[in-house]
């Protein structure tokens, strides 16, 4: 494994954590968003401890935590139906799994590239999102690592699935 596979497993692996945080992160926002219009109900708005933003924070946070989590899990989220691949030799299944990887590669790849191009095109307009007022060009960019992350993971992936002799474990 050269020096850039493992620095590229290891990110993937340090935003798989960040992918856990964000989603517990997710879950705390929605018990609390729950919770406050659930108090302002009960006491016909004489309690309103809502807060704004809460859907951009739970929809932003689930774009970010599939997008980290991909890098890591791209090589272990394979299924395979016994009775379509029983018959087949272990060289040929390897082979079979590259190319199902590397398709993740072209995947991440053009995410990557659009998610590039929108990064740049709303830091222009100074876009950013509806009540937090974050800018969008963040998101976009921040979105474009995640893809890219996957899309190097994916293909180093697949370039040792495809010279792995024995086969796929």
């Amino acid at each position: 494994m050269s020096f850039l596979s493992r620095f590229v497993l290891k990110l993937s692996h340090v935003m798989y954590r960040i992918s856990g945080v964000l989603l517990i992160a997710v879950m705390f926002i929605v018990l609390g968003d729950v919770i406050t219009r659930g108090l302002f109900t009960a006491s016909k708005g004489a309690l309103d401890y809502t807060f704004r933003g809460g859907v951009e924070l739970v929809s932003y946070g689930l774009l970010f935590l599939v997008l980290f989590a991909l890098p890591y899990v791209v090589c272990r989220a394979q299924v395979y139906v016994d009775l379509f691949v029983e018959s087949f030799n272990q060289r040929f299944m390897s082979i079979l799994a590259a190319i199902y990887t590397f398709g993740f590669c072209l995947l991440g790849t053009a995410m990557t590239i659009r998610f590039i191009e929108a990064s740049l095109r709303v830091a222009e307009t100074g876009e950013t999102t509806q009540d937090l007022l974050i800018p969008m060009w963040w998101l976009y960019a921040i979105s474009a690592i995640g893809t890219a992350v996957l899309a190097l993971r994916a293909l180093f992936e697949a370039i040792e699935q495809f010279n792995h002799k024995e086969g796929i474990k």
